[in-house]
């Protein structure tokens, strides 16, 4: 098992969040093209660069999550926020995937033994079944973002998921299947990120068993 580096993103924080999803059956699906995301956890740096985010924290663990712009450049999905990750390659895991596309889109490079565990899987209105590994970053002073890809890089403080208005839900064109978004600053994310950072709020950080497959995303998600 990977062993944190000393930083604010502490070890503290790492043993709770490897406790929790240790003891979190995560889920699988089928049905879809698989593809895998890197939730990485990395030191609060200097923040996230968005407007209204607080000054002061309710969970003083200094980590936050890596999320990206995805590039404006791109036939789908432009601009929107995401998790680094894409397509599981032919001989692949979910694991491998995750640290390829990491490394190929935000220039980190990890071993192996930085993964921490599993969330569950999430079927999109797109067609592919995402599968979130848990990944430690640790200290990242720099990226380097594939300008193909991501039109930036950006901190997420982990406080910034327990806020009292998250997560924001709406009713979705199927009954039984709400809307989920998470606020960010003064924006908003939508699903399937935003359920996979809801998912990661609830069980790495404050231990429940969340399942969030039921969510729906919003109609331009959907392409």
């Amino acid at each position: 098992m990977h062993s944190p580096q000393q930083t604010d993103c502490d070890a503290l924080f790492f043993a709770h969040v490897r406790t929790q999803l240790g003891a979190f059956p995560s889920e699988r699906a089928s049905g879809g093209r698989a593809a895998a995301v890197a939730i990485a956890i990395a030191d609060e740096g200097h923040g996230a660069e968005l407007s209204g985010l607080p000054s002061h924290a309710f969970w003083r663990s200094g980590a936050a999550l890596l999320l990206t712009r995805r590039s404006s450049k791109l036939r789908n999905h432009a601009g929107q926020w995401a998790f680094p990750g894409g397509r599981i390659d032919e001989g692949e895991t979910a694991e491998q995937t995750a640290l390829r596309e990491m490394h190929e889109e935000i220039g980190l490079d990890l071993p192996p033994t930085a993964i921490i565990g599993r969330l569950d899987d999430f079927a999109t209105r797109s067609g592919f079944v995402i599968t979130p590994i848990v990944v430690w970053a640790g200290p990242q002073p720099r990226f380097n973002p594939n300008a193909d890809e991501v039109e930036s890089i950006h901190r997420i403080p982990v406080s910034e998921l327990l806020r009292e208005d998250a997560p924001m839900l709406e009713p979705g064109p199927d009954t039984g299947r709400p809307v989920l978004r998470m606020p960010i600053g003064d924006d908003w994310i939508a699903a399937p990120t935003a359920a996979i950072l809801y998912q990661f709020r609830e069980v790495c950080v404050l231990g429940r068993q969340t399942r969030v497959g039921h969510f729906d995303q919003p109609a331009f998600a959907w392409r």
